[in-house]
């Protein structure tokens, strides 16, 4: 791959790879007719990190856009960053980066392609075309050798990214999150039918004591949302960091922007008592698949958070039919609340030889715990007829 004098990678000379380190310098238009409908990467939510400085100087997140050009028209696009640890990923390579030190050598910086704070899957090679996509990836070869990064690392690709970083021999990480889906139902209780008995009953405690404790529950759209409104969740989303002895990723200002400049898909799960709000659930959402983000509360009621988190919004799915409820990563009592387990993957590039052969025998050894583990989840299963639905992992297999 030859380099030319003003920095740019070239391959053929009528196709032109560049990078640049702010989302403003990408056409709106161009960079979302790669992303297609993912609210969580498309211009308006990348541009709202960088503005509000959830991402770049000081963050550990430098923006680092790889842009591919054919005859000036954008044809392909990867969200990259360079990373300077590995908070906010939801794939832990914390024993890696210690590994490494405990060798003498960085881990740090290394090259990222995710979708910041949000264990989300979608595409991630942005292009129309194989061709382009494997360019992307070899440029991703040609970037670690010239910045002298120890590894480039892709999360949570959709199954076309998936198959192209496959058969570019990249190592592959597997693990299991949970996603409920929404079979067409006419309402809440039809879906409370499909699952087994005791899971019903203690779905229907769980409400009534919701209701009882004198809290209601409605869902604000984001061109509803007020100032104060986003000032509350702010509080909630805090306390929820708070509780955990940890900050906030997320800036106030990233969340009045994003109310701003893509209302259409956000919704915001309120729940108030005595005509006070006491706690918020945030989501982003398209015409498929309502992603679930982020929650907090600034009073306890019991079984508030399975209320807010998964009931209104499995609600919402039904009234609005969208089929997938993404509900983030990790949570085994997601399973009672109607989810199923289905794989997730990243992928992984080591420079260092002896290094990539020893995480490689690591991530076979750690997949055969995966396999276990998702086994057992199945076992599980909430639903009355679990043995006649199709498992969305093993279908993925």
């Amino acid at each position: 791959m030859a380099k030319a004098d003003n920095g740019l990678i070239l391959k053929p000379m009528s196709r032109i790879i560049s990078i640049v380190q702010t989302i403003e310098q990408v056409s709106t238009s161009d960079w979302n007719a790669l992303v297609g409908d993912m609210p969580l990467l498309s211009h308006a939510f990348l541009s709202a990190l960088e503005h509000s400085k959830s991402i770049g100087a000081g963050t550990g997140w430098q923006p680092y856009y790889l842009l591919v050009k054919e005859d000036a028209l954008l044809v392909g696009a990867m969200p990259l960053f360079i990373k300077s640890h590995s908070y906010g990923e939801y794939v832990f390579d914390w024993a890696w980066a210690d590994a490494y030190a405990q060798n003498g050598l960085s881990y740090y910086p290394k090259l990222l392609s995710a979708i910041p704070f949000s264990p989300v899957t979608s595409a991630r090679l942005l292009s129309a075309t194989v061709e382009v996509q494997t360019l992307m990836l070899e440029a991703l070869d040609t970037i670690m050798r010239q910045l002298q990064l120890s590894s480039a690392h892709v999360l949570f690709p959709d199954e076309h990214s998936a198959a192209v970083l496959n058969n570019a021999g990249w190592l592959q990480r597997r693990g299991v999150q949970f996603r409920w889906q929404n079979h067409q139902y006419q309402n809440f209780e039809e879906f409370l039918n499909t699952l087994s008995h005791d899971k019903r009953k203690k779905i229907h405690q769980e409400r009534k004591k919701v209701q009882a404790s004198g809290v209601v529950c409605h869902a604000v759209l984001g061109k509803n949302i007020s100032a104060e409104l986003w000032d509350f969740f702010y509080t909630c989303y805090s306390n929820t960091y708070a509780e955990h002895h940890s900050t906030p990723y997320l800036s106030r200002a990233f969340f009045s922007e994003v109310g701003q400049t893509m209302p259409h898909n956000i919704v915001l799960m309120v729940a108030s008592r005595n005509n006070q709000p006491i706690a918020c659930a945030l989501n982003f959402y398209n015409q498929t698949t309502l992603y679930g983000r982020y929650w907090g509360a600034t009073q306890f009621v019991s079984g508030l958070h399975f209320e807010l988190c998964y009931y209104q919004s499995q609600q919402f799915c039904i009234t609005e039919n969208i089929t997938y409820f993404e509900g983030g990563a990790q949570g085994e009592h997601k399973l009672a609340r109607g989810f199923e387990p289905r794989p997730t993957c990243s992928y992984h590039r080591i420079a260092h030889a002896e290094f990539a052969k020893a995480i490689a025998q690591f991530l076979a050894r750690e997949q055969e715990n995966v396999t276990t583990y998702t086994n057992e989840l199945e076992e599980r299963a909430p639903y009355k007829a679990a043995t006649t639905k199709q498992s969305a992992f093993h279908h993925k297999q």
